[in-house]
């Protein structure tokens, strides 16, 4: 995948990583950036054409495709984190777990994916995270929406490879974004997790794995479990 002459879609553009995906890409060459976001205005960068869009209403899943036909590289970045248990927490914050990081993910996936074959084949970029991997007391609902994205990631790759579509998921630990405000733990650059995330789509790798801590919690899952959590 060349990001130069490209056409990007990022989701969650307005803040975060996804406002350094929207950078880099201009600054890799691609001919044009669509930022979206539930709250547009908020979407400051100079050079890019900004979109309205909710990833868990379908309705705008459909507007913006509709607009962004030329569309040739998906980035689903756009996330939540509600900091929900399963057991004991509020069932519909499960649920917006759920609606944004999976359905929300798959119904772009789904709008999208007949643009990029039409386009070429093209590729996307889905944002998972070390969590798809493991699951932490206080966010499980987050792990088991992550935990499922990874699936849906694997899946669609296998189910766009006919088109010609790249798919590749990323997984980092803690980034330094307003998501992981009050988080004490070291964390990433964000512009370092957009750098790494976009060299894998121009390497054609299905999987980037940012960071010592993400690879750690990937090697684990060979292991009995509960060797990982007596960490």
């Amino acid at each position: 995948m060349d990001i130069s002459g490209s056409v990007a879609l990022v989701t969650g553009a307005n803040r975060g990583i996804g406002r350094h995906f929207v950078t880099q890409l201009l600054e890799r060459g691609a001919k044009k950036v669509y930022a979206a976001a539930r709250r547009p205005e908020l979407v400051a960068l100079p050079g890019v054409e900004v979109l309205r869009l909710d990833i868990t209403d379908p309705a705008s899943v459909s507007a913006a495709a509709e607009a962004a036909q030329d569309v040739t590289l998906l980035v689903n970045n756009a996330g939540i984190a509600t900091f929900t248990n399963l057991v004991d927490g509020d069932p519909a914050r499960i649920r917006q777990e759920m609606d944004t990081h999976f359905y929300g993910t798959l119904g772009m996936v789904r709008a999208f994916a007949p643009i990029l074959g039409g386009n070429g084949g093209g590729a996307i970029l889905n944002m998972l995270s070390a969590l798809s991997w493991f699951s932490h007391d206080g966010a499980n609902a987050y792990s088991a929406a992550k935990a499922a994205a990874w699936s849906l990631t694997n899946g669609v790759r296998l189910e766009l490879r006919a088109q010609g579509t790249l798919v590749t998921g990323v997984h980092l630990g803690a980034a330094d974004t307003d998501m992981m405000a009050g988080y004490e733990g070291p964390t990433l650059d964000p512009a370092d997790v957009a750098g790494a995330a976009l060299d894998g789509v121009e390497a054609g790798r299905w999987e980037v794995v940012v960071d010592e801590w993400s690879r750690t919690v990937k090697a684990s899952l060979a292991a009995d479990p509960g060797l990982f959590y007596a960490l």
